[in-house]
């Protein structure tokens, strides 16, 4: 109203305000074009979409619902009859295996056994082995000795004996 009643009403500056105030409105008030999109939006979100998101949510809550109330339970039940069948498995493997185990170090006990005995009997072999080389040296050394002396007593006396010939 204060416009209209303004001094400037009737004169030529009146229809360039005007054009300055319909430029500014087009050019730098957007408000209208937004309100404008976001009626436009509201109302084809609500035509077009409609119920659909309150649907598919309204089944995501009975799914959810449904899989707490009855999947889940039955799937803990399944998970615990399976886990204690598996740990009663579990154990009887264990006691398995540490049979397995006792037996192995007791056959390798026996085995270590058996070497032992063996090199004892190698041992004791042996050094019978080494005392017979020792008295059959002793024996050879004897008679090494004695042929020496017989040959001694041989070459003396042919020593002897060639010294008598050696007279001639």
């Amino acid at each position: 109203d204060r416009r209209r009643d303004s001094p400037a009403a009737g004169s030529p500056i009146q229809p360039i305000i005007k054009d300055v105030g319909e430029v500014y409105s087009r050019l730098l008030d957007h408000r209208p074009v937004i309100q404008g999109e976001i009626r436009y939006f509201v109302k084809e979100f609500e035509e077009k979409r409609g119920l659909r998101e309150l649907r598919v949510l309204e089944n995501l809550k009975n799914t959810i619902f449904e899989t707490n109330e009855r999947v889940l339970p039955k799937c803990e039940q399944a998970m615990q009859d399976n886990l204690s069948e598996t740990f009663k498995r579990l154990q009887a493997a264990n006691s398995m295996i540490h049979r397995l185990q006792e037996r192995e170090y007791e056959a390798r006990k026996l085995q270590a056994d058996k070497v032992m005995a063996r090199e004892e009997k190698c041992i004791a072999h042996w050094e019978e082995f080494m005392k017979e080389q020792q008295n059959k040296r002793a024996e050879v050394d004897e008679e090494h000795r004695k042929a020496m002396e017989r040959l001694k007593e041989q070459y003396s006396d042919m020593e002897k004996e060639l010294a008598k010939y050696v007279s001639f």
